[in-house]
């Protein structure tokens, strides 16, 4: 077999449909040390599966194959050098959406595959595409050679502080199968088999649910004192719960950093536990670097724009974190946020978001502020989804009603290797200054640093004036956004601004104690004297700001 990324030779013509069906030899190709790791999808998530692959042969491991959902993914694999395999779903090449009837769908094609993988006698490590690999995991599987089955979950309280297994016992979130690993033993043959007679049985059954349904008719006694690997499914199924800790989800990840707190090496991210769809997945690998973008996305057109956010220790730091408390300190930094898209929105630049502070975690039930028995440290850079839509914020929504799109950058972006020197080296920083005092007036010359003076509650006209002679600079910064802009003059452009940018925010959640529960941010807070953090009072209430 070629190596991966290997580009196939645009003189010969691409092999017939069948060529990529899923048999033993074509499986056998890839195997190597009886081990196979796959992934699947369609051809909405081929960055996802692009970044999945990079990041395992990055690692030095090639034994890897993609299962094709649609025959355009299939293509687009097989010219990238990619080793990829026909599932005959004839899937739609779009997002499906979350819960989605086609995305139960997909979900059963897993299973399916797991049924017709096994009996070939090779190990199979199955995995989302929304996860990356960040460690081969492979010697850690091999530690457990007894397992059929090991599993990731949702677990988000620790149940050990180091790299063994989870404590079986003590672990209350679901089995996630998003990442497990199967050894083709009888006993894992025959659960797969199980699960897929249960899904073709029922299509209303979640295809995790009834794994974890299956796994949890019998669950104990262990296996031994040693391993950590329970009896399950059947009595006679060996079953081991991976470290949350490092093979983590999206909490025990971008939010409790629980490797980082144990000093441990994560194996894995998986994209759970996040909000605004496919979007929010996304930018949640940018903001951690580990997602791997076109050389275009880090060079925009028009240049970059980017600030240094200001928060007091007081609102960071001071009383208990309460939802008053959190309301304030994203408030105070949603307010610099506005005036910044405000700027990028005038420059037709992108904006560079800052990283965003938090003193609560958002999920989707009731909660005290924080998990508790969680490792969540209070405050903590949350990701952008916990406040932002960020699907909408990426949306091109129609001009004529909410002005010219304003695109953005995760926080990380200029710390990521792949930003070119051409961009990092191109820079200008503006510090804002007092009207009337020294060397503060509305001008394009810069100190002898390189550094422009300009004045603090400038207008649109005094904007694009100034920076009209900088448009060949890439990054221009702000050392504040604190009364930086005075406002469209254009009232016209000033209305299709707030209309975009009101519905960039999204909820808090969740209040306990009351339905609804969830709070709405605010964009405009700040012109509602009195504002304060309430859940809607009623069903008629329960809508964004006007």
């Amino acid at each position: 077999m070629p190596p991966i990324w290997q580009v196939p030779s645009k003189t010969k013509k691409m092999p017939p449909l069948k060529a990529f069906q899923l048999t033993k030899e074509l499986v056998q190709q890839r195997v190597k040390d009886n081990v196979i790791i796959v992934t699947f999808g369609n051809y909405a998530f081929m960055d996802f599966i692009l970044t999945w692959v990079k990041h395992l042969t990055d690692l030095g491991l090639s034994n890897l194959l993609v299962g094709a959902m649609d025959t355009k993914l299939l293509e687009a694999l097989y010219w990238k050098g990619i080793p990829v395999f026909d599932m005959g779903s004839h899937m739609s090449t779009v997002d499906v959406g979350w819960g989605s009837p086609t995305f139960h769908k997909m979900g059963r094609q897993k299973v399916v595959m797991i049924d017709s993988l096994l009996p070939y006698g090779f190990e199979l490590l199955m995995c989302d595409t929304d996860m990356v690999w960040l460690k081969n995991p492979l010697p850690y599987f091999a530690r457990f050679p007894e397992a059929d089955v090991l599993t990731s979950s949702d677990q988000v309280i620790p149940t050990v502080v180091d790299d063994r297994l989870d404590i079986w016992q003590q672990v209350s979130g679901a089995y996630n199968i998003g990442i497990f690993h199967w050894r083709p033993t009888d006993s894992a043959k025959k659960l797969a088999k199980a699960w897929k007679e249960m899904l073709i049985a029922d299509d209303k059954i979640w295809d995790q649910n009834g794994f974890n349904d299956l796994l949890h008719k019998q669950l104990g006694p262990p296996v031994d004192e040693e391993s950590g690997l329970v009896y399950a499914f059947d009595g006679n199924l060996k079953l081991g719960i991976l470290p949350a800790s490092i093979f983590c989800s999206g909490h025990t990840y971008f939010v409790q950093a629980t490797y980082q707190q144990f000093r441990l090496e994560p194996y894995a991210v998986h994209t759970t536990f996040q909000f605004a769809g496919t979007e929010g997945k996304r930018h949640r690998l940018r903001e951690a670097m580990v997602f791997y973008d076109p050389p275009e996305y880090y060079d925009s057109p028009g240049g970059f724009l980017s600030f240094k956010p200001s928060i007091p220790k007081s609102l960071l730091l001071d009383g208990q974190h309460t939802i008053e408390s959190h309301f304030s300190l994203v408030n105070y930094q949603m307010k610099q946020i506005r005036t910044a898209l405000a700027i990028a929105s005038l420059l037709d630049r992108t904006l560079v978001m800052p990283p965003l502070w938090c003193r609560l975690d958002r999920l989707w039930f009731a909660h005290p502020g924080v998990l508790e028995g969680s490792v969540t440290r209070q405050p903590f850079i949350c990701p952008l989804d916990h406040v932002f839509e960020v699907n909408v914020m990426l949306k091109e929504l129609p001009e004529e009603e909410f002005g010219p799109q304003i695109d953005i950058k995760e926080y990380s972006f200029f710390d990521n290797p792949s930003v070119p020197r051409q961009v990092k080296d191109s820079w200008l920083d503006v510090k804002l200054c007092q009207k009337g005092s020294q060397d503060c007036h509305a001008s394009n010359g810069t100190s002898p640093q390189g550094v422009l003076r300009f004045p603090k509650r400038s207008n649109e006209e005094t904007f694009k004036a100034v920076f009209s002679s900088f448009k060949d600079i890439k990054v221009i910064q702000f050392s504040s956004m604190q009364d930086a802009f005075l406002g469209f003059s254009d009232k016209t452009r000033e209305q299709k601004f707030r209309n975009r940018v009101k519905r960039y925010v999204g909820i808090w959640c969740c209040v306990t104690d009351h339905t609804p529960g969830h709070i709405y941010y605010d964009m405009y807070w700040d012109e509602k004297p009195g504002w304060k953090p309430k859940a809607p009072q009623t069903p008629a209430d329960d809508h964004p700001p006007l």
